[in-house]
């Protein structure tokens, strides 16, 4: 049976296809800063690639994009599973569009297939309106089975989107979980979207998550819902007093919305807006991002040494060894790593 190829198979199959010529750093980056869209679907793909050419053509076109990039809207939205994300980044993304005629990029964090490391879940077929928008860009980041992967390739194509001239770009994850943390670490605002009346058995997860946001909305504001989703905002409100102070002393906002019926984007844009105007009147969005840019630094340097080391046949062989005896029980985790480091020293 013939097997069936994930649309980022299929991209980076193009690619080995390509000519050197169409893959010169210069043109793409031009192309690029033009804003077009092919031309930007080409070097998330690139920077994407685990093609040792690829990488190397990846690289010098981001260093290339630095100068072009960081001034977009960078905002992560999360949420429990079935408060509605891609339905609430349709009708929001759309807003954007008509009424200030913005350019928005989605990046959406999906699960991976463990076969084909490839996005599980549609991108433009959860958001068709929005998708079909000409100022619109989506992409899914599979995970690869790595949040560090994830980390660093939506970093990258996050820069990418900004270098192409997006005005807003929204990082989207699947559900509440460990990416929530990574996405906060890739964003300016982090948008947390809620239901009215969730259960109990969701306070664990809402309290962690709570304290990285900087705006709270409780989605499908609409119908005999209504009511109940101002009443879960004013509890809400009272709630975000009792956790930690927000680093920068912007006081998290909470309010309703409905992507139904198109009610209650105005206040969340502006929610946004403040936020923006009080972060750059403050000069706390420039440290935000150059810390940011430190932890992003350290995690490259982490990402590119295990590289290094199992590029040696004699040390990944070493390595291998050691994770089977970690594997069943014979060796602690932190000695095995120790040892492994000693080991590498030696050499």
């Amino acid at each position: 049976m013939e097997k069936r190829l994930s649309a980022r198979e299929k991209a980076i199959a193009k690619l080995k296809k390509s000519n050197s010529s169409d893959l010169n750093p210069s043109e793409l980056v031009k192309k690029l800063v033009a804003g077009d869209l092919n031309t930007l679907s080409t070097a998330i793909t690139l920077v994407e690639s685990k093609l040792d050419k690829h990488k190397k053509i990846a690289l010098e076109v981001l260093d290339r994009c630095i100068p072009h990039a960081g001034n977009a809207k960078r905002i992560g939205i999360t949420g429990v599973p079935g408060v509605g994300k891609s339905s609430f980044l349709e009708a929001f993304g759309m807003y954007l569009v008509e009424q200030y005629q913005l350019k928005i990029a989605v990046l959406a964090i999906d699960p991976s297939s463990v076969s084909s490391g490839g996005s599980i879940l549609g991108d433009k077929t959860r958001m068709e309106e929005l998708s079909m928008h000409p100022n619109v860009f989506i992409r899914p980041s599979p995970t690869s089975n790595s949040l560090g992967g994830v980390a660093r390739k939506t970093r990258e194509a996050l820069l990418l989107c900004e270098a192409a001239g997006y005005d807003v770009i929204f990082i989207e994850t699947v559900g509440v979980g460990q990416s929530e943390t990574t996405v906060k670490n890739l964003v300016d605002f982090f948008l947390l979207l809620m239901l009215s009346g969730a259960g109990d058995e969701l306070q664990g997860i809402k309290r962690g998550i709570m304290e990285m946001a900087d705006a709270l909305v409780i989605t499908k504001a609409d119908g005999d819902n209504k009511n109940q989703a101002l009443k879960a905002a004013r509890s809400y409100k009272s709630a975000m007093h009792l956790l930690p102070p927000h680093p920068y002393n912007w006081t998290p906002k909470v309010d309703t919305c409905s992507s139904k019926e198109k009610e209650g984007l105005d206040r969340v844009w502006n929610i946004v807006s403040d936020y923006f105007d009080t972060a750059t009147n403050k000069e706390f969005l420039q440290h935000l991002r150059a810390k940011q840019n430190i932890t992003w630094f350290e995690q490259s340097l982490d990402d590119i040494l295990k590289e290094e080391i199992l590029s040696n046949g004699e040390i990944k062989s070493k390595y291998l060894d050691y994770k089977t005896q970690v594997e069943k029980g014979e060796k602690l985790p932190h000695i095995a790593a120790q040892e492994l480091v000693k080991t590498i020293l030696k050499n």
